[in-house]
């Protein structure tokens, strides 16, 4: 009788949804409006009631293949297919054009759509979530100001006495010849140049405790939405009220120091503290300054993108080139030659010798290329849209898959081999509708110079510096991409020559 009554009950409920949610949501293959087969959505499955196809969709995401659910799909049904995956329906693009389309038509047709917890952790005006003329304000002063040659010849020698500090604590361990863990050393040098970046603290308690904080806010991007004690979306909302604590007596205490200093608007700011503070929106014609606490939350948010990427890039960079020595002995090959021209002249490293290293950029592209931190850009539709003959009904969700356009064949040659050469053959660049590591549109992350000047300076240091062994280790590309070992490496110092 109980299993007679499970049947009935999963029967029931897949009717329920078949006929109440799909329909709801215009699923049905006649299209939409009244039966027209005019407009269509994509072709594809909706799965199992309620949970949809989200299982296989995350076991791939374990696999050395992350990819492989949209290409099975990809193979059914086209580049364009709907699914339902985490709780909703979803479109999802692997269309280099539909991409393009979805990322640039920002705000007035597609506006960003993230999990309830990422919603819940940041607060709607995060700078994730706002759309208009306050999200191109914040990104053009805030684009303007790292892209600026001062403050890329500052901040150089920021990262350069970090990188230098962290690689020569290798050789200060108690025991120097046990492997570390990249994954964990990276992050030491990114994360006190971000900070200082956007608030000028330096190395100290206030560093640790932020550092602290913020490694319990990040945890519960991805969690149940839960806002009670002992769940983890509570503790990471107190983590982030303690960090807002803080950050706000900083802006504070700077908002009064530039009040009282008569040539406040003069110089280069010292951080994005700075160009916040001294924005009036003449930009977007509003002429009102921004609020203290919308700049407090924004830093916070901002640390996000910024602490996890471009560690992983640099991780992911000794990853592949470990695995080919071909590749690695023409990035030491390259990176010596600077350091040694830098020797006999007896000048110092400018942001330009970094960034003009042909082939080390070429490493930083195609390790972004196989391993997108960023893989997938979500949007939500305002109204009915059509790209390229496909239907997107308002109110669905579209996933952007950058991922599914790099691994592709038939934009890349052999897109499983990592292959830094490809990129002098191409001259691809971070504009190009097939490589989108950065995001794109309004959207394109602002600091994508900054994040290669800093992946640059940390390989041409590591290589001149040091050789190493690196032990077996496989990426992980759910939630994020990690490496499963935090990549064990051991590293023997270079001797000087004469």
């Amino acid at each position: 009788m109980r299993w007679e009554l499970i049947c009935i009950g999963v029967v029931v409920g897949w009717l329920f949804y078949k006929y109440f949610i799909v329909r709801r949501w215009g699923l049905e293959e006649s299209g939409v409006g009244g039966g027209r087969r005019r407009l269509q959505p994509p072709r594809g499955s909706s799965g199992w009631p309620v949970v949809g196809e989200t299982i296989e969709f995350i076991a791939s995401g374990f696999t050395s293949r992350p990819v492989s659910f949209m290409e099975k799909r990809k193979s059914i049904y086209g580049k364009v297919f709907r699914t339902h995956i985490l709780g909703r329906p979803i479109i999802v693009s692997t269309d280099p054009d539909v991409n393009k389309v979805v990322l640039q038509n920002q705000g007035n047709v597609f506006i960003p759509s993230y999990p309830k917890s990422v919603i819940e952790l940041l607060g709607e005006s995060s700078i994730l979530q706002i759309n208009g003329g306050i999200q191109k304000r914040l990104h053009a002063i805030i684009g303007g100001f790292l892209r600026s040659p001062q403050f890329k010849a500052r901040i150089t020698k920021d990262i350069e006495n970090s990188v230098k500090l962290t690689l020569s604590s290798w050789m200060d361990r108690k025991n120097p010849y046990l492997p570390l863990y990249l994954q964990d050393e990276t992050k030491k040098i990114t994360f006190s140049i971000l900070v200082r970046l956007l608030m000028s603290v330096e190395p100290g308690e206030d560093l640790e405790f932020l550092k602290t904080e913020f490694m319990e806010v990040i945890k519960g991007l991805i969690c149940l939405p839960i806002k009670l004690p002992g769940f983890r979306m509570y503790k990471s909302l107190q983590a982030k009220e303690r960090m807002l604590k803080m950050v706000r007596k900083i802006v504070d205490d700077r908002k009064s120091a530039m009040e009282k200093n008569e040539s406040k608007g003069s110089g280069l700011p010292n951080d994005v503290i700075d160009v916040l503070l001294r924005d009036t929106g003449e930009s977007d014609g509003s002429q009102q300054r921004l609020p203290l606490d919308f700049i407090s939350g924004n830093i916070i948010e901002m640390m996000i993108p910024g602490e996890d990427s471009v560690p992983m890039i640099m991780t992911l960079a000794v990853k592949y080139l470990s695995d080919n020595p071909a590749a690695l002995a023409c990035l030491v090959d390259e990176n010596n030659k600077l350091k040694k021209r830098k020797d006999e002249s007896c000048e110092e490293y400018d942001w330009t010798d970094y960034v003009s290293l042909q082939f080390t950029q070429g490493v930083i592209s195609e390790t972004l290329r196989m391993a997108n931190i960023i893989n997938a850009i979500w949007r939500k539709a305002l109204e009915d849209v059509e790209i390229k003959g496909y239907l997107i009904p308002k109110g669905w969700c579209v996933l952007a898959s950058l991922t599914s356009v790099h691994m592709d064949e038939e934009n890349y040659e052999n897109p499983e081999k990592f292959d830094p050469w490809r990129w002098e053959k191409t001259g691809a660049t971070v504009n190009s509708n097939k490589f989108t590591p950065f995001g794109g549109g309004q959207r394109l992350c602002p600091g994508l110079e900054f994040s290669r000047l800093e992946i640059s300076i940390f390989l041409h240091h590591l290589v001149t510096t040091y050789t190493w062994v690196a032990e077996e280790d496989q990426i992980v590309y759910f939630p994020t991409v990690k490496t499963r070992r935090k990549l064990p490496i051991i590293v023997t110092p270079k001797r000087n020559e004469a």
